[in-house]
């Protein structure tokens, strides 16, 4: 399979789960900064011009952080990536859409692409100080559910990918992560795989 991905960003999630499955894939690296995501070679495999883009075995492109975890957790069922109780696993799902849809899409986006919000340069630092106040008050909700729990669903899960990479960019961007939250990430952190990772990611 084929990962087009971009170092430090939602695809780290991808690359996580990859690595946990020991899957043997072939990495893209898809520059964002310079546009490679526009480029007619990407956007003929991906259309939206997003990452990550998982490129399976027979050919056909997946892509959505969602929708990629959720197919490799249902192709790979004994790894637990997606608990067989079906409440956990609604739990896990919930995190997971919470996390990428409103963290990242509506808190770390502001942040990060601030421009696709406005085209006002002089509203720039409004649209990027609301988008930290949706990151602080994401990591609040997701500080509750976590509480008692070492994991989103008590074991690692595609959840919880999908939380360290919010994680990660918080801890870059010198966002304070609330206790349980911390303690998530600090528990990632010691994941021989997560490690493996960052260091192949460029990360130390």
């Amino acid at each position: 399979m084929k990962l087009y991905m971009t170092p430090g960003s939602c695809s780290t999630g991808i690359h996580i789960l990859l690595e946990e499955l020991d899957i043997p894939f072939e990495a893209y690296i898809v520059n964002l900064p310079a546009g490679d995501h526009y480029k007619p070679e990407y956007v003929a495999i991906n259309p939206k011009s997003t990452i990550p883009t998982l490129v399976r075995d027979d050919g056909s492109a997946l892509t959505e952080f969602q929708a990629i975890a959720y197919w490799l957790a249902l192709t790979h069922p004994k790894s637990g990536l997606l608990p067989a109780d079906p409440d956990l696993a609604a739990r896990t799902i919930e995190m997971m859409a919470y996390v990428v849809g409103t963290l990242h899409g509506h808190g770390f986006a502001r942040i990060f692409t601030t421009a696709s919000f406005t085209a006002n340069a002089a509203e720039h630092e409004a649209v990027k100080a609301r988008g930290r106040e949706i990151v602080e008050h994401g990591f609040e909700i997701v500080n509750d559910a976590l509480r008692g729990r070492e994991y989103v669903a008590g074991s690692f899960s595609i959840a919880d990918a999908a939380l360290f990479y919010v994680e990660f960019w918080a801890d870059k961007l010198k966002i304070e992560l609330p206790e349980h939250c911390l303690a998530h990430y600090r528990c990632m952190l010691q994941r021989p795989v997560v490690q493996r990772v960052l260091r192949e990611e460029g990360y130390r």
